[in-house]
């Protein structure tokens, strides 16, 4: 089933969104949730949380792409999921991440929420313009929280290869963004 498919059975308050969302999905996000909190049962019941908020946002929301809508879900209510945990629950690889992009980014302290939308649309377009190794690598580590041997594996590189990368473009992006005028 495709994706206008299945939105149309949201639309509809048909069940079957559900399984059918599961069905294409589920391991995606179930891959993306035990990335960042390295534990089965929370990694599974985040999915079945944004399977929920799923139901509850289409309609009136129409996402263009299940995929990126059902994975972005995941991952917020993943890294929500993340911050409740005690310590010794919680990812080393995922806290490493995210304080290695905060570097990268402008502190938060000093926005509004509003510019957290204009900080999302500027480091899209960042991303779109890095060669498509770089962008991919850089978005398997900080979007879906693969481990750099992962991530080493999947593009055929050294994993200082793919350090590497990552320190770049994380320079690349903060470069970027402090020339759009966001300190950083």
């Amino acid at each position: 089933m495709d994706d206008k498919q299945i939105v149309d059975l949201f639309f509809t308050r048909d069940e079957r969104a559900i399984k059918e969302t599961d069905k294409k999905y589920g391991k995606l996000c179930i891959r993306i949730a035990d990335n960042i909190l390295s534990n089965r049962e929370d990694a599974e019941e985040c999915v079945n949380d944004a399977y929920l908020a799923s139901w509850n946002k289409i309609p009136p929301e129409c996402p263009g792409n299940l995929s990126a809508f059902i994975c972005k879900i995941v991952r917020n209510l993943s890294l929500k999921r993340l911050e409740f945990l005690n310590a010794k629950k919680r990812s080393a690889e995922s806290v490493i991440s995210l304080s290695e992009i905060d570097e990268a980014i402008p502190d938060d302290s000093f926005m509004m929420s509003i510019e957290d939308d204009e900080i999302a649309k500027l480091i899209s377009v960042f991303l779109r313009k890095e060669k498509e190794l770089d962008r991919n690598v850089f978005l398997r580590k900080y979007w879906f929280f693969d481990t750099v041997s992962d991530i080493a594996g999947m593009y055929s590189l050294s994993e200082t290869s793919v350090k590497s990368k990552l320190f770049r473009t994380r320079n690349r992006l903060r470069d970027y963004l402090k020339k759009e005028g966001y300190k950083v």
